[in-house]
């Protein structure tokens, strides 16, 4: 695949937010995947841009707080090209300790307010509830946002990871534009568990992160050897031990039917998204330029129902081995 002659789709979210077809997923520019590099990562940023990658990603507990400020750094002079989403309810501290989910409403508040003066913008387009509060209604939660939408502080309100029941919760508070949850061909869970259903039965936009599996998908991890001393996956259930062979030996037949399409592995993840239906919306995360511009060409890979068969038959819900996260307990509340 090339790369983008023309500036990318748009979809929408919501049937009310426009955005890229395909998103730039920023965490990994500040933490998780190894040593930052400013100079890299807003280089990303920009490439991202002129290739109509305008839907960025963020969130407060990244770095914690310092991918905010990077990417207020990189769209400078840029905001009008920007989608810009950020999340909050991770609650972290500055030096990074993890204090729990929170979604009282005056955290709510103070937490967007700290995000715009870190991102230097006067308003969010799209702010998500990072996960959801046990200990907080989500009618609450919600409430608070909607103010926020009611300020001018943010434009449209999303949610990360929630249950059926709670989606539906919110959405009799406020409308709900989209949902952002793990969605990829090695994580379908969305597919059976309800959360799919629910959010296209009330015209919730979904956003898909880690559609690349946290670029496991990509085909260029051969050995967890291959990451640095500081990358989360090295922990990651899927990564490791017998999990990663099983793993790899899935993305080997991935590997070989993008090649006999003229494509990467990572393009035919995120092209197998996309072919998903027109209110899904895949958020690629890299720091790296080559990455950018290998993601965006996705856009322009148009695959067949023999290949959606074939994808199907090769990745089966529940079909990847090993649970997506240590811990499971945040998600799907």
């Amino acid at each position: 695949m090339g790369i983008l002659a023309a500036m990318m789709q748009s979809r929408l979210l919501g049937n009310k937010l426009s955005v890229s077809a395909i998103g730039l997923g920023c965490m990994g520019m500040s933490e998780f995947y190894g040593d930052a590099d400013e100079a890299s990562s807003t280089a990303a940023i920009h490439r991202a841009l002129d290739l109509g990658m305008t839907f960025l990603d963020t969130a407060d507990m990244y770095g914690p707080f310092t991918n905010e400020v990077l990417v207020g750094r990189a769209i400078a002079g840029r905001r009008d090209e920007v989608v810009l989403a950020t999340k909050f309810g991770n609650e972290r501290t500055p030096t990074g300790e993890r204090l729990g989910v929170n979604g009282r409403p005056e955290y709510v508040l103070a937490a967007c307010d700290a995000s715009l003066r870190r991102l230097q913008v006067d308003y969010i387009d799209l702010y998500y509830q990072h996960r959801v509060d046990p200990n907080t209604p989500v009618e609450d939660t919600i409430g608070a946002m909607a103010r926020l939408v009611e300020a001018g502080k943010v434009r449209h309100i999303g949610m990360s990871e929630a249950a059926p029941e709670t989606i539906r919760r919110a959405q009799s508070v406020h409308p709900i534009t989209a949902l952002q949850t793990e969605w990829s061909l090695w994580t379908r869970d969305v597919e059976v568990n309800g959360v799919l259903d629910v959010v296209r039965e009330l015209g919730i936009g979904f956003v898909a992160y880690s559609p690349i599996g946290r670029g496991f998908l990509s085909g260029a991890i051969s050995s967890v050897d291959d990451l640095a001393e500081s990358d989360f996956r090295r922990h990651n259930p899927r990564f490791v031990g017998d999990n990663f062979s099983a793993n790899m030996a899935l993305v080997s037949r991935l590997r070989v039917l993008a090649a006999s399409m003229g494509a990467t592995p990572a393009q035919l993840a995120l092209a197998w998204l996309l072919h998903q239906g027109p209110d899904v919306v895949p958020i690629a995360g890299t720091k790296r330029v080559r990455y950018v511009e290998e993601n965006a060409a996705a856009a322009e890979l148009q695959l067949a129902e023999e290949h959606l068969r074939e994808l199907d038959e090769m990745f089966p819900p529940g079909i990847a081995a090993g649970d997506r996260y240590g811990d499971m307990s945040t998600v799907h509340r």
